[in-house]
């Protein structure tokens, strides 16, 4: 049942992610808790929209929300983005380990061109002295 639990909750923190919304939403909360209208205001969008998907981030558990008087106040969650880090990270060895082998790829392809180039160079020098 925990395995389910977590692949639900990796699936919904990654749909909410998915939007670029609510990627400028979960920036905005980086700063600080912020009340639903403030952040209502930072977008070009509807307040209604803004709600669904405040909503979508609740649900993903990456916010949480409190009530202040007449106001819902929004705060960043940070922990479902630690799963997304870790299962980024796997895909990060892999890119550096590709990475570094095409530095080395890149490198010695450079080297040897700087070795032929300057091989050139010489014989053509010989060619012109005689």
């Amino acid at each position: 049942m925990r395995s389910q639990t977590v692949t639900y909750l990796r699936e919904a923190t990654f749909s909410a992610l998915a939007d670029p919304t609510r990627r400028a939403v979960l920036d905005m909360l980086r700063r600080g808790s912020l009340p639903a209208g403030r952040i209502a205001q930072a977008f070009p969008i509807s307040r209604p929209a803004i709600s669904k998907h405040l909503r979508l981030l609740r649900r993903a558990r990456l916010v949480s929300e409190r009530r202040e008087g007449r106001n819902r106040v929004y705060e960043l969650n940070p922990g479902p983005l630690k799963t997304v880090d870790t299962w980024l990270s796997e895909y990060r060895v892999f890119w550096e380990r590709n990475l570094s082998s095409l530095k080395a790829f890149v490198e010695s392809e450079y080297a040897s061109e700087m070795a032929r180039h300057s091989e050139r160079k010489k014989s053509k020098k010989t060619v012109r002295k005689k």
